[in-house]
């Protein structure tokens, strides 16, 4: 999801939950994601990790942003939206489960997503999984484009 405020490009970018990233900031935001089945449509399966991981139905008109790889060889296809969160805005994010502390044998419940934020372009580029900046390229040069016509 972006909006244009300011007529700046702000970017929609959300945080991982868990403990292995209570600490950590930039390079750690993501886009809202997940995993497709066999054979599944990429483009609903995005649409449905936005709502399961925002809490939202995402709508609008969709920019295919193309595919990476990330550094643990996971793909990541993803499309763009322009749109704002509704106000007032509460997350709510599905959860998983996992042994914490480490060793302990207790199972405990995190949110996938513990934060999510609109960053001005600049900053996403700072927030960002590295390998998911690509994905902020071509959606400047797909906004460019349009402009253009």
């Amino acid at each position: 999801m972006f909006r244009r405020k300011d007529s700046a490009l702000e970017v929609l970018l959300v945080h991982p939950g868990g403990p292995f990233f209570a600490r950590k900031d930039d390079g750690a935001w993501t886009i809202p994601k997940g995993e497709a089945a066999p054979g599944e449509d990429f483009l609903a399966r995005a649409q449905i990790e936005f709502e399961e991981e925002l809490g939202i139905k995402p709508s609008g008109n969709w920019i295919e942003l193309g595919s990476i790889r990330q550094k643990g060889g996971k793909t990541v296809y993803a499309w763009a939206f322009e749109g704002d969160l509704p106000e007032p805005f509460k997350l709510t994010s599905n959860t998983f489960d996992m042994e914490w502390p480490p060793g302990s044998g207790k199972l405990k419940e995190f949110p996938e997503i513990d934060r999510v934020e609109f960053f001005p372009e600049a900053v996403a580029r700072q927030k960002i999984n590295p390998a998911q900046t690509p994905f902020l390229d071509r959606l400047r040069a797909a906004l460019n484009h349009n402009l253009q016509r």
